[in-house]
């Protein structure tokens, strides 16, 4: 069986929902395809910063965080293990009076429905097996396999890899790297009760951090992070150690209130990958999310990153249907501005996630985390809302409708 669309989007999750839902919400025919199932959870940092919170506010699913109970975070509180402390007040401003760190369960499946209502079509537990292209060599759409050993193809005048740090389209697009980082955070987190955390509260000891994440259901998601080397050293005594000695050494406040709170769930790790960046689009391929631009998540930057560059995907998309010159100029244009946009978050990230550094140093680095972040927001504060609006008119000719 083979479906003609304008746009394949592999990859369900953050980066690959929103792209689908903002070309649906243009009018385009979009087709979606996950491997995981609807409404699952996977490993993530949860945290949105500025610009995240923004899209979703622009988007018209901001109210739908916060009646999922996702509470509002107002501070950010940063400790080091000198005694010294610094407290963040999150200033109202466009459309954003706080921030919030939705579980992945909660926000992916708010940006799944968000498409599906803008006339996306939707496939969970579907893998992309291979890439099709024409005798030209572009890439038009995709093959596929359902849960039932089912197979399919499913054509587009563009395909979207939004599958991740090891995505399949990338890979089998042959996307270049453009830049290569060599530090990388490893990472044990859990959920606990009753807590009672309202704020981010971060941690920095020499060559680690911490934190707690006010989250979903009354849970705080509490994390350790430093180098996959101390990581590896601190488990050999097993994982429930390794987290308890770690969170001791970099934030003894937390750890006491840890202990006298209740864990929920098992405890997850990430055992850490360098970043990198790509080259995100060729002939009928784009990649956007974790598929194009990775760096380490101790700096909490990639959801927002993913709902950035989605919408600068798409617009790219809208503007330049079928090919072309003018298809390279506004892909090159897609490239330029997330480069642009990303750059100095990636190179103090890059720093913060070497651990080499004192605690004078890492409180400059996070001031230059926090700059980095205002190119972005003043970015996305020149953007039109983009509520759902039920476009219908197909991006492509009428003579290449879907069949």
């Amino acid at each position: 069986m083979s479906t003609q669309y304008d746009v394949v989007v592999v990859g369900g999750r953050v980066a690959g929902a929103s792209t689908a839902m903002l070309l649906a919400r243009e009018g385009a025919r979009v087709a979606l395809l996950d491997r995981s199932s609807y409404g699952s959870d996977t490993v993530s940092t949860h945290g949105l910063m500025r610009g995240g919170v923004l899209q979703l506010s622009r988007w018209g699913l901001l109210d739908e965080v916060a009646a999922a109970g996702t509470p509002p975070i107002r501070q950010t509180l940063f400790e080091y293990a000198d005694g010294g402390s610094d407290r963040v007040t999150i200033r109202a401003s466009a459309g954003v009076d706080a921030l919030y760190a939705p579980r992945r369960l909660v926000l992916d499946r708010i940006l799944v429905d968000a498409a599906a209502a803008a006339g996306v079509d939707v496939a969970h537990q579907t893998t992309m097996t291979a890439l099709l292209r024409d005798d030209d060599g572009r890439v038009r759409g995709v093959r596929a396999r359902d849960r039932r050993g089912r197979t399919s193809e499913l054509r587009g005048a563009i395909t979207v890899g939004a599958d991740g740090i090891r995505s399949t389209v990338a890979a089998q697009a042959g996307a270049p790297f453009l830049r290569r980082g060599r530090a990388a955070s490893a990472v044990l987190y859990r959920y606990y009760a009753d807590i009672r955390a309202t704020d981010y509260e971060w941690a920095w000891a020499a060559g680690a951090g911490a934190g707690f994440t006010p989250t979903n259901d009354g849970l705080t998601c509490v994390f350790v992070a430093s180098t996959p080397a101390r990581l590896r050293a601190l488990r050999r005594d097993g994982a429930e150690r390794a987290f308890d000695t770690l969170l001791a050494e970099t934030a003894p406040r937390l750890s006491d209130r840890v202990r006298s709170a209740t864990p929920v769930g098992r405890l997850h790790g990430w055992a850490g990958v360098p970043g990198f960046v790509r080259r995100p689009w060729g002939p009928g391929w784009a990649l956007v999310g974790d598929a194009g631009y990775f760096k380490d998540p101790i700096t909490m930057h990639g959801i927002t990153d993913a709902m950035r560059d989605a919408e600068l995907l798409a617009d790219a998309i809208v503007e330049a249907p079928g090919g072309g010159l003018t298809e390279a100029v506004a892909m090159a244009r897609y490239q330029e501005t997330r480069d642009r946009l990303s750059s100095s978050l990636y190179d103090v990230t890059e720093s913060v996630a070497s651990y080499d550094w004192d605690l004078d140093q890492v409180r400059a680095l996070l001031r230059g985390v926090s700059s980095a972040m205002s190119d972005e927001v003043d970015h996305l504060e020149s953007l039109p809302d983009r509520q759902a609006r039920g476009g219908t008119a197909s991006l492509l000719p009428a003579s290449r409708a879907r069949t």
